[in-house]
């Protein structure tokens, strides 16, 4: 198993195990969003640690900085995500979109043509082919250099930053995306 993170966002953390797992199987389980492919986990704690939804915490190689995570249990899927976790994941993103302004930035100035009919641009959700044209306009002009950037020379684009979030969520929760922008390909049927 492969994990490509070496930061996660707490989802969801419980102390005393899920709900409904049988007693034997019972043990305190972080839920977890990676911080560069959005990878979703399930992580063991080490003991006497406390979390905070959307605690930045280090899940690397390196025990020494690694404080609070024992282990890495591996990748779950959204649905078998709590409804805390589901329900903290959209404003967990959008922290995450804004601390990694600059990678996105780098999409919007750099994003190709799929098709001589579609553009990777369509693909956020309540960016239509309008839109999409006055940001490869603009960008033929001169690369965008922030969010605030965008808003400020493309008429009625309000949120870029919530573009890409719902992008990044539509991703996580939807795995027959036939296009993945921003995440890892969904885990196989036989995992969890």
């Amino acid at each position: 198993m492969i994990i490509l993170e070496d930061y996660v966002y707490v989802l969801d953390y419980l102390e005393k195990g899920r709900g409904d797992a049988h007693l034997h199987k019972k043990y305190p389980v972080v839920y977890g969003l990676g911080e560069n492919q959005f990878t979703l986990l399930e992580l063991i704690p080490r003991e006497k640690v406390n979390f905070t939804i959307g605690e930045r915490i280090y899940v690397g190689k390196d025990n020494i900085k690694r404080t609070k995570i024992n282990k890495i249990k591996g990748r779950i899927k959204y649905e078998l995500l709590t409804s805390t976790a589901h329900g903290e994941m959209p404003d967990i993103l959008l922290e995450v979109v804004h601390n990694k302004e600059k990678h996105f930035i780098e999409f919007f100035n750099n994003a190709p043509a799929i098709s001589t009919r579609f553009h990777v641009l369509e693909l956020l959700p309540g960016l239509g082919k309008k839109m999409m044209h006055d940001v490869l306009n603009e960008r033929r002009k001169k690369f965008f250099n922030s969010f605030e950037d965008m808003t400020n020379r493309i008429d009625f684009l309000r949120s870029p930053d919530k573009l890409i979030a719902r992008r990044i969520e539509l991703e996580l929760t939807d795995p027959n995306q036939k296009y993945r922008l921003f995440t890892r390909p969904p885990i196989s049927k036989k995992v969890y």
